[in-house]
């Protein structure tokens, strides 16, 4: 392996993922100095990298492409901290999440209704917290474009339950992914696992699986909202993707529900 010129080693690394390029930088030392050539993993960084590091809230320092990238595997918020990007290390696929401000929320500007409010947890700003409402209906929507072409996405609701939650465990919620102006995905999800029992005998013949909030690694919780085909091009910036969560339905007064935002992010295949 030492043989091989080591600019052929780069054309041969930057065919591979950054994962791969990481565990043949074991095989010998000519792969292990061209692991770190810029050329290598300038291919690993989004092309419109440019145009997103001059939307960092904080500028970042690097010495190489390959700490920019690693650099950029961590959250770095964008767009005044409305946002929140990365690349997933393994592939070096885009994921955003949206915060709450980024977001459609029906009625969020009545403070009757809704709160926003700093959190020690957060990442943004502010979060948003439902007070009191009959009508729950959130949307998030970006352009296809800023996402990775060919990459199968999934999108998720990033939310806590407050101590003080009440009605939010009567009526299943509709989630749904909008594409092209198509729905591709649709389903329904519940916000209190802990009370789904309770639920299902008050209302019998609900058929179909629901989607149940998980625990994240950083202490929040997530709801599934759907997957959808980000084709090959990505699409163009009048192209958008939508993803909502709505219970416009049962009329039952709910609050102590609490939003970061929505994160679309690639899916991991098992």
């Amino acid at each position: 392996m030492d043989s091989l010129p080591e600019h052929c080693v780069s054309a041969i690394l930057a065919l591979a993922s950054p994962e791969d390029a990481c565990r043949l930088a074991l095989v010998s030392r000519t792969f292990r100095s061209a692991a770190q050539s810029d050329i290598v993993w300038d291919g690993f960084l989004p092309p419109n990298c440019d145009a997103l590091l001059a939307r960092l809230v904080r500028p970042l320092k690097f010495n190489s492409k390959k700490e920019l990238f690693l650099s950029l595997c961590r959250p770095q918020l964008i767009d005044s901290g409305r946002k929140s990007f990365k690349l997933e290390r393994s592939s070096g696929k885009i994921s955003y999440v949206l915060s709450a401000r980024e977001l459609s929320i029906a009625w969020s500007d009545v403070p009757m209704y809704w709160t926003w409010k700093f959190a020690p947890a957060s990442r943004f700003r502010e979060v948003a917290e439902l007070i009191t409402t009959d009508w729950l209906e959130i949307e998030g929507q970006m352009p296809t474009a800023m996402l990775s072409p060919n990459t199968l996405y999934e999108a998720y609701l990033i939310m806590k339950i407050s101590h003080r939650a009440y009605g939010l465990d009567v009526m299943p919620s509709q989630v749904s992914v909008e594409l092209k102006n198509q729905v591709v995905f649709t389903s329904t999800s519940i916000l209190q696992q802990n009370h789904r029992e309770n639920r299902d005998q008050q209302r019998p013949g609900v058929e179909g699986e629901e989607k149940v909030p998980m625990e994240r690694e950083d202490g929040w919780m997530e709801v599934e909202l759907g997957e959808f085909f980000n084709g090959a091009g990505g699409g163009d910036l009048d192209e958008v993707v939508k993803v909502s969560f709505k219970e416009v339905k049962g009329y039952q007064l709910k609050g102590g529900l609490v939003i970061e935002g929505i994160e679309v992010r690639p899916k991991r295949i098992a």
